[in-house]
């Protein structure tokens, strides 16, 4: 259960770059992830297959790990990297994790990992389709116990779906501002819901089951379109009434934030 919830994450946040290979009661799950990592101002394209065996995630997955742009010894050291952290982690789905480990070893490497060709990638299946223009949504968090983690969370999922916005707090209110394609949005809410972010009262990790969406709507005229996402705390209702209004967001205030 804890294996299909976490494909199913994974879909949404790779989308057109996630591909099931298999899966059976036996044999578990298998899926390939295309990304692009950047090395030296170059571009890598990877495709990682994950292996999720029944046991899953009480023993690693196994992986494999494609690139034309890396030789073969530098693909076997960093699958074999990549292997020894996974067994570092604890026993709780952790492919998104692995991911997240392998763009920032790519990125910080060394000269131990040189692009073996100069040649950029396509990057054509990362970039947003303008068709449906940009879109806005204001979500309220009930509550954050473990604070650090989830907002290095939320920091991670917005840069992967290419989402702009605002974290912000005022006091026990919680507010994420996003704003990007609406695919890309519903994405986030699925990756939102599906991932155990927050811990329970007993320091268990859990689910976010106290989301809500207090808007969605397209971004009108005379709205800001923001190029970043930034977290903001508030000291005061005033303070957070002068941001939505630097952003020209003064009627989302009035609706649904006003105390």
């Amino acid at each position: 259960m804890a294996a299909q919830e976490e494909v199913a994450a994974l879909r949404a946040i790779y989308s057109g770059d996630f591909q099931l290979l298999a899966q059976s009661e036996s044999e578990g799950i298998t899926f390939q992830i295309r990304n692009i990592c950047e090395h030296h101002s170059k571009k890598i394209q990877l495709k990682v297959t994950f292996q999720l065996s029944p046991d899953y995630p009480s023993c690693p997955p196994d992986i494999s790990i494609c690139s034309d742009q890396l030789t073969r010894k530098q693909r076997s050291d960093l699958k074999q990297s990549l292997l020894r952290y996974a067994e570092s982690l604890p026993a709780q789905p952790m492919v998104y994790e692995l991911m997240i480990w392998l763009q920032q070893n790519i990125k910080n490497g060394t000269d131990r990992l040189m692009v073996v060709k100069a040649d950029q990638c396509d990057n054509s299946q990362q970039q947003s389709s303008a068709g449906d223009g940009v879109w806005i949504v204001l979500l309220h968090l009930d509550h954050m116990r473990a604070k650090a983690k989830y907002i290095k969370s939320i920091e991670q999922w917005t840069s992967d779906l290419r989402l702009a916005g605002r974290l912000m707090f005022m006091g026990k209110l919680i507010l994420i501002l996003l704003q990007g394609e609406r695919k890309d949005i519903k994405d986030y809410l699925v990756v939102q819901k599906t991932s155990k972010v927050d811990v329970d009262a007993s320091g268990k990790r859990c689910k976010e089951k106290m989301i809500s969406v207090l808007c969605e709507e397209k971004l009108q005229a005379g709205q800001q379109r923001l190029t970043s996402f930034a977290v903001k705390e508030f000291t005061s209702g005033r303070e957070l009434h002068q941001e939505f209004e630097a952003l020209g967001l003064s009627d989302l205030y009035d609706k649904f934030v006003r105390f």
